[in-house]
C-alpha cells in the first residue's frame, strides 16, 4: 500500500472504454489520430472508488447531531425511534421517482469529488416492497448517471420497529429476510452484494451468519457492517465466510484482526463516521496494514452518521486520524476500494486493460489532496472513457 507507482510527464491512451497504453505523449500520439486532453500538469489518478454508501434516503437527520452533542449516544437515539428507524419511516412514505430525484444530485456531488465508482446500499426500507423499491432506484441511477454504481442489499440494516415490538419478532424478520426478501432480490437481479449490520443490539453473529448463508446460496457476494461500536464478532464472521469486505471495524479485537489476516477480506474503514459521531476511537488502521490486511477507505455517506460526499476529505481523515501515509490512503481509496467491491481486476488503476476511470486534480503534488482538507480540486473525471464530471472548463480538448 505504500507504493503509488507515481510517474511524471506521461500520457494515457484510451481506446473505447479501456486504457490502451501509458507512456510518453510522442509515443502514444504516433499510434494514430486521437482527441488530446491537456491535463496542464495536474495530477491524473484512477477515479476514487467509494465502496460503502447509503445514498438513497429521504430527509436528512440533522437534529441527531445536536442530540449527540448534548449527550445522547447512537443506540439511545435508535431506541427512541430515531437513527435508522427515522429514515425507514421517511423512505417508506416516498415514491420511487421521488427517491430517484433526491439521490441523483447526491451522487453527482460524489462524482464532483473524484468518485467514478460507488457502491450504494438499500436498507432504509426493511420490508420486501420498500427494499425492492430502493434497489430499483439504485438500478435507475446506474442507468441514468455516468458513474459506475454497484448495488448492495442491506435488508438486515436493523430489526424494524414493528418486529421489535413483539416477542418473536426478531426471528420472524430474520425468517422474512432468508425466505422471501433475499430470494426476491436475487431473482430480480437487483443486487451484487448482501450486507448485514452485525452489532450488539442489532444483528448477532449467529443471525448474521444465517442471513449471509442464504445470500450466498442465492448467488450474492457478501459484505458486513462489522464491529463498529462493540466487538460483536463481525470481523471473525467476515473472515470465516470469506466476505468481500468487513466495514467499520472501529471496535475490532485483536482476535478479529488475527482472523482477517490471510482471509482475503478487505477491511473497509470509515473515518468520517467516527469523527461525525464525536468518537475519539478510530479503527486500528496501522495494526491492520501491518498485519498484511488490505485496507480500503470510504465515505459511508448516509443521512445520520456520515453526511459527506467529499472523498478527498476522507483521505484527510485517513492520514490525520487513521495514521495512514498519503500513499496508503490513496491506495485505500482506489485499488483497495475496488477490491472491496470485487472489481480489483477492472478498476482502481491506470494500467493497460483497466477501465478508463480517471480523475484529474488541480494540484501539483498528490500529497496536496489530503492536505487541502475540505477543498474541491477536481478538474474533470471520466468513467469508462466518457466524461463523468467536468468542473474546470480550462481543460482543453484538441483534435
Amino acid at each position: 500500500m505504500a507504493d503509488l507507482g507515481m510517474r511524471e510527464g506521461v500520457a494515457v491512451l484510451v481506446e473505447g472504454d479501456r486504457i490502451a497504453a501509458v507512456g510518453s505523449e510522442r509515443e502514444l500520439a504516433a499510434r494514430g489520430e486521437s482527441v488530446m486532453v491537456d491535463c496542464e500538469r495536474g495530477v491524473l489518478m484512477p477515479g476514487f472508488v467509494d465502496s460503502h454508501t447509503h445514498a438513497v434516503f429521504g430527509r436528512p437527520r440533522h437534529a441527531e447531531q445536536e442530540m449527540r452533542a448534548l449527550g445522547a449516544d447512537y443506540m439511545a437515539i435508535a431506541a427512541q425511534g430515531g437513527g435508522i428507524h427515522a429514515s425507514v419511516r421517511d423512505l417508506r412514505a416516498r415514491s420511487e421517482d421521488e427517491l430517484l430525484t433526491l439521490a441523483a444530485p447526491r451522487l453527482a456531488r460524489l462524482a464532483a469529488s473524484g468518485v467514478t465508482t460507488v457502491e450504494v446500499k438499500s436498507g432504509y426500507g426493511l420490508s420486501l416492497a420498500d427494499e425492492l423499491k430502493t434497489l430499483r432506484v439504485i438500478r435507475r441511477l446506474a442507468d441514468d448517471l455516468p458513474m459506475r454504481i454497484v448495488p448492495t442489499f442491506l435488508g438486515a440494516h436493523e430489526i424494524p420497529l414493528e418486529y421489535r415490538e413483539r416477542a418473536a419478532g426478531r426471528d420472524e424478520y430474520v425468517e422474512l429476510l432468508v425466505e422471501e426478501m433475499i430470494p426476491a432480490v436475487a431473482a430480480a437481479g437487483l443486487a451484487r452484494f448482501a450486507d448485514v449490520f452485525c452489532e450488539t443490539g442489532v444483528y448477532s453473529a449467529a443471525e448474521s451468519r444465517r442471513v449471509l448463508a442464504a445470500a450466498r446460496q442465492h448467488g450474492l457476494a457478501l459484505k458486513l457492517h462489522a464491529d463498529e461500536l462493540t466487538d460483536a464478532g463481525g470481523a471473525a464472521l467476515a473472515a470465516e465466510l470469506r466476505a468481500t469486505s468487513a466495514d467499520h471495524l472501529a471496535a475490532v479485537s485483536d482476535a478479529g484482526i488475527a482472523a482477517l489476516r490471510g482471509s482475503g477480506t478487505v477491511a473497509t474503514l470509515l473515518p468520517g463516521t467516527m469523527m461525525f459521531l464525536g468518537k475519539t476511537r478510530q479503527a486500528p488502521a496501522r495494526m491492520l496494514v501491518e498485519a498484511g490486511i488490505p485496507v480500503a477507505v470510504a465515505t459511508d455517506f448516509n443521512p445520520g452518521t456520515s453526511p459527506t460526499t467529499n472523498f478527498p476529505l476522507v483521505l484527510t481523515l485517513a492520514v490525520s486520524q487513521l495514521r495512514l501515509s498519503v500513499a496508503e490512503a490513496i491506495v485505500a481509496g482506489t485499488v483497495n476500494g475496488a477490491a472491496a467491491i470485487g472489481r480489483a481486476g477492472d478498476v482502481g488503476q491506470i494500467a493497460p486493460g483497466f477501465s478508463a476511470d480517471l480523475a484529474l486534480f488541480d494540484v501539483q503534488d498528490v500529497r496536496e489532496l489530503p492536505y487541502w482538507y475540505g477543498d474541491h480540486r477536481l478538474r474533470a473525471s471520466w468513467t469508462r472513457g466518457k466524461p463523468c464530471h467536468v468542473r474546470n472548463l480550462a481543460v482543453r480538448y484538441e483534435a
